[in-house]
């Protein structure tokens, strides 16, 4: 990479948060850090470090994270936190220089991308989830709404000021593509990657998370269920198959729809349905391992606005998947194409509970091979090279 500008990450997550975007930006910063000066500009409290050589520096920038159930304070501290980011790109970018950063908070790009251009630095955002698309996929936006309209309207203007979107899935290139500032020579394709090392778990009768379970057959679920998923539609499937002594749901995670799925089996009680709280980084694969078949669920209209990152670590162990969302979303379009699971169309628990039972028998052993071999495309030094040459492609354009 040239000399001439620095590198400037800006993320509202940032280790030790624990959360998959902090990994991600830590990873990106980290390796791009090995050619350049980095400097990350953070959210996360405790998360400021020296520069040091071949690492980036690290400025914390005030944040305050309410709960994600305090809608109407998020909102507050999101957009304070998004101001004051503002003016801190204003004070550190400098001409030449190159800036990434993901949508979250929502309106943090809109942000970005104005302090780049205002400072005539390069801008690339990584594009985790689309919005008002994913607002109105949670149902939190009526998709002709004023928020919404207002948020296309923005869209715009801000898509025409970044150089370039890097989309974690292929459904999103098209939507993309409705914006008059957006043209497809910006757009990269870079998704994300398994953080297990590729290879086939057994299914091992003694696994801790396993072997308290009678069942032969285990259904998995794992991971933020955010506002975007729907626990309903898991817990209405195991409702319907609790009378199958065969098959065992086996669920562990957290956020609102984590919540909901407690509150559903307090009252319940289902048999067939053991609740795990979040497992640690350290025991994840041990977790993951433990099931038979995992399930992804989304709720409609998913396909070009969201990639659930859990995917790639399932395939990687050999493990295949029920997704529920539409057939043109990413993760569905690579279970489809190369065989490793089945898709179920969103809010129908009764096809969901009859995909379980026909996963419950099928005789596949091949389906695991097939997904441990095509977690190669999804490798961490390909999504980095990906980066990398992307940062070095923005240093070599001459600031407009």
């Amino acid at each position: 990479m040239q000399k001439s500008g620095k590198v400037v990450v800006v993320s509202q997550h940032y280790p030790p948060d624990p959360s998959t975007t902090a990994a991600i930006m830590a990873a990106i910063s980290d390796r791009a850090a090995q050619e350049a000066e980095v400097l990350v500009l953070s959210g996360t409290a405790g998360s400021a470090i020296s520069a040091q050589a071949g690492k980036p520096e690290v400025v914390e920038v005030k944040n305050w994270m309410p709960g994600k159930g305090a809608l109407g304070k998020r909102a507050v501290a999101e957009l304070l936190f998004t101001v004051r980011m503002f003016f801190v790109l204003l004070a550190r970018l400098r001409r030449g220089d190159v800036t990434l950063t993901v949508p979250a908070p929502f309106m943090l790009p809109y942000a970005f991308a104005a302090a780049a251009k205002l400072k005539g630095a390069r801008s690339a955002l990584i594009m985790h989830d689309l919005y008002p698309d994913v607002l109105v996929m949670a149902g939190l936006l009526k998709p002709h709404s004023i928020v919404a309209k207002a948020m296309r309207a923005l869209n715009a203007p801000m898509f025409r000021a970044l150089d370039a979107v890097v989309i974690i899935g292929r459904d999103t290139e098209k939507l993309l593509l409705r914006y008059g500032g957006m043209t497809s020579d910006k757009i990269r394709f870079i998704p994300n990657w398994a953080t297990l090392a590729r290879g086939i778990r057994a299914i091992d009768p003694g696994n801790p998370y396993r072997r308290s379970l009678s069942a032969r057959f285990v259904v998995g679920l794992s991971g933020n269920l955010g506002f975007t998923h729907d626990p309903v539609i898991v817990f209405e499937a195991a409702r319907r198959l609790r009378d199958d002594k065969d098959i065992h749901f086996l669920l562990s995670g957290w956020g609102i729809g984590f919540d909901q799925l407690k509150a559903m089996q307090a009252e319940a009680k289902l048999p067939n349905m053991t609740l795990v709280d979040r497992v640690e980084e350290g025991q994840l694969e041990a977790f993951l391992s433990a099931a038979d078949v995992w399930i992804i669920p989304y709720r409609r209209n998913v396909a070009g606005v969201s990639v659930p990152s859990r995917f790639y670590n399932l395939l990687a162990i050999g493990r295949p998947v029920i997704l529920v969302s539409e057939t043109d979303a990413e993760a569905a379009l690579t279970v489809t194409e190369h065989d490793v699971g089945w898709v179920v169309e969103p809010g129908n628990a009764g096809e969901l509970a009859k995909t379980v039972s026909r996963a419950a028998r099928a005789d596949d052993p091949q389906r695991a091979e097939r997904a441990a071999e095509i977690s190669r495309r999804f490798d961490f030094e390909i999504a980095m090279a990906g980066y990398c040459g992307l940062i070095r492609e923005l240093m070599q354009k001459k600031p407009g």
